[in-house]
């Protein structure tokens, strides 16, 4: 089956009696500085980490009773993996947030003062790790985050503790990844980036991927504006290439879309009859929270979460009904 004793019971945690992964995303860091600073008005440094702990416990204290698991960072996210609700595993990221842009490849970095050892004391049923991805990158480029990956596998595989692998494509020309241009190239960078991962040496357990359209450029889709990247037809068809080279149980990130966006993207993966295993969702769940916290602050937040949060994972998991269980990708019947 090619998973250990170790690994199987983290990720039993990790999922809902189903096999079904549905959990809540909440390890921002500089993004989230930024978009609380932006929403009060004040420079990002004025964001102190009190408040960045205070939002991420809000986040976890008010979703995880209606998640399978919470991903978390070690940076400000330890007080929140506290208070998560008991029905929740718990992943946290190793990797350093962002990358540094003034050198070429969009390389990653870990986080450091953290090891696997250290994420596993803990109490992690996970490591995840963050890296920006495209086939056509520079080969040697790509080679170190070859290389990169599979010193973390290892590193998993040692300590007995599943590794998440999330992927996110870009344009290495400086294109906008939000864009239409994008939109006509992104279902071959997921599915290049899903088959390359997928291979036994990087000792990965679940891909983390995008979804390999941008609803937004698909005609026919709710969340359509008019520019046609792919017709539903093809797009169904990339669904389907993209589960079809995965050799790993996968499921689904948000990348920061809107919920409605989120939603019709599931409902497309479900119509094309795919094997995803679930979702890691964040700031479709919680991001319209941020000016309710910058505003009026934390009560305010949990108030809002309590009722708009709640809607928003409700409606994920709702549309995650047609999933299928993690442990089928690896040929079994159950675990």
């Amino acid at each position: 089956m090619g998973l250990s004793e170790g690994k199987l019971k983290h990720m039993k945690a990790l999922a809902d009696g189903r096999g079904v992964i549905a959990a809540a995303a909440m390890d921002q860091r500089g993004s989230l500085r930024k978009s609380i600073a932006a929403a009060k008005g004040v420079g990002v440094h004025d964001i102190t980490d009190e408040m960045m702990t205070e939002f991420k416990v809000a986040v976890t204290k008010v979703l995880t009773p209606h998640a399978t698991a919470i991903l978390l960072d070690p940076e400000w996210g330890l007080p929140a993996a506290k208070v998560r609700s008991p029905n929740a595993g718990l992943l946290l990221a190793y990797e350093h947030s962002g990358y540094d842009n003034t050198k070429k490849g969009r390389l990653p970095d870990l986080l450091p003062h953290v090891s696997v050892q250290r994420i596993v004391n803990w109490g992690a049923n996970a490591v995840k790790i963050l890296i920006y991805y495209t086939p056509f990158e520079d080969a040697e480029i790509n080679d170190i985050k070859h290389a990169f990956i599979e010193r973390i596998g290892a590193e998993c595989e040692a300590h007995q503790i599943p590794f998440f692998l999330e992927f996110v494509g870009y344009d290495p020309a400086g294109g906008d990844e939000k864009g239409f241009e994008f939109a006509k190239i992104k279902p071959e960078i997921v599915r290049r980036s899903m088959e390359e991962f997928s291979k036994p040496h990087y000792q990965v357990d679940v891909l983390k991927v995008e979804v390999p359209i941008n609803a937004n450029y698909v005609e026919g889709s709710m969340v359509y504006q008019g520019q046609k990247a792919q017709s539903m037809q093809e797009a169904l068809d990339h669904f389907r290439a993209c589960a079809d080279v995965a050799k790993k149980p996968f499921i689904y990130l948000s990348a920061g879309v809107s919920n409605a966006q989120f939603t019709e993207s599931l409902r497309m993966a479900a119509e094309a009859g795919t094997d995803f295993s679930g979702v890691l969702c964040g700031r479709a769940t919680w991001k319209d929270g941020i000016p309710v916290y910058a505003k009026h602050g934390v009560k305010a937040l949990e108030d809002w979460l309590a009722v708009e949060g709640v809607k928003n994972i409700t409606a994920v998991n709702e549309a995650l009904k047609p999933a299928k269980p993690w442990y089928a990708k690896l040929g079994l019947t159950s675990v």
